[in-house]
């Protein structure tokens, strides 16, 4: 608790400093770009997955664009992923 005029002034420094220091890093968070598409997460490697079971099972890509879940270019993006992982694990 503040009683006196020091320990009030002492305590009004040490808060600007604070507000300082967090205006500083929420310019730092506005400058972030946080769009755009977020590869691996859970939602991404469920379509991966039903895409990769599907092309392994002897689907085109074309097939599986037909079923209307996911894009061409999506469809196309996965090949290029699955793509490089067969590479790696040969």
């Amino acid at each position: 608790m503040i009683s006196t005029l020091e320990e009030a002034l002492k305590r009004i420094a040490e808060l600007e400093d604070e507000n300082a220091k967090l205006k500083a890093e929420i310019e730092n968070y506005k400058g972030r770009k946080f769009a755009g598409r977020q590869k691996h997460d859970a939602i991404w490697m469920e379509s991966y997955n039903d895409f990769a079971f599907k092309y392994e099972g002897g689907m085109t890509i074309m097939e599986i664009v037909a079923e209307g879940r996911i894009s061409r270019r999506t469809a196309y993006r996965y090949k290029a992923y699955y793509d490089e992982l067969s590479k790696l694990m040969q």
